[in-house]
């Protein structure tokens, strides 16, 4: 989509990995993200510019020139953060990408900017708001559906509210997603209210449109290349929260 004075694409921030990276001769630390997240953005009319973990300070600076927001998957949120003893499966913390994230939303909740949380995204957009996680599901809920391993991303069935604006956005009331996790939503935190399920009553899905718009998903929309439809929405929420600050700056 070509960009014009009249309808700029607005510019969405995506969080981010920091991890050991290889490539030739070189063995750093390195800001890493699947492709994937960026062709969801820039394939729907954004431009994704990456947040990689840094000083958690900067979060609120970082996110100023940005209209939309990505909390893209990865390592398990600490459950440190949610009150709870770690659990042996628990991935190890990255304290690090915790709190430059937990900073990030906090900013972008502050000025009204719109998210979209996958996966561990989520999850941490769920402990900020102060719920609780299951860290281990196939403890909990008696299914290793949600994560079959090896890089392989399961396939599961979801069931959207009719009642919530993610009804809308996605047009459907059942879809087939791509899954990879073992942790999920125990108590929903403030102000979220859950927009779809699994048939074993797992939360896949809030929103919280009571003070901007906030949608995070258990799944990973990333993954599927012909279904764009949540980026979409991210966009166009974006660029009409890019219409208002102009609006309001005038």
């Amino acid at each position: 989509m070509a960009s014009s004075v009249s309808d700029p694409r607005p510019l969405i921030g995506v969080t981010t990995y920091l991890e050991r990276a290889q490539q030739g001769v070189w063995d750093v630390r390195a800001a890493f993200l699947p492709e994937q997240y960026l062709t969801s953005v820039t394939s729907v009319g954004g431009i994704a510019l990456l947040l990689p973990p840094q000083d958690p300070d900067a979060a609120d600076a970082a996110i100023s020139g940005m209209h939309g927001l990505v909390l893209s998957g990865g390592a398990d949120v600490a459950p440190e953060l949610y009150g709870e003893d770690r659990h042996p499966l628990t991935d190890p913390a990255r304290a690090d990408r915790d709190a430059w994230e937990l900073a990030l939303f906090q900013a972008a909740e502050r000025r009204g900017i719109p998210v979209l949380a996958i996966c561990r995204g989520l999850q941490l957009v769920n402990v900020a708001r102060g719920g609780t996680l299951q860290q281990h599901l196939p403890e909990s809920l008696g299914t290793e559906k949600y994560r079959i391993g090896g890089g392989v991303f399961a396939e599961n069935d979801v069931e959207v509210s009719t009642d919530t604006p993610l009804a809308h956005i996605i047009g459907e009331t059942e879809m087939r997603v791509h899954s990879y996790h073992h942790q999920g939503v125990n108590r929903l935190g403030e102000g979220l209210v859950a927009a779809a399920h699994s048939d074993d009553g797992l939360v896949q899905a809030f929103v919280d449109t009571s003070a901007g718009h906030i949608v995070g998903v258990q799944w990973h929309p990333e993954e599927n290349a012909e279904d764009r439809r949540l980026f979409a929405d991210l966009v166009s929420q974006a660029r009409a929260f890019a219409a208002r600050r102009k609006e309001d700056a005038r």
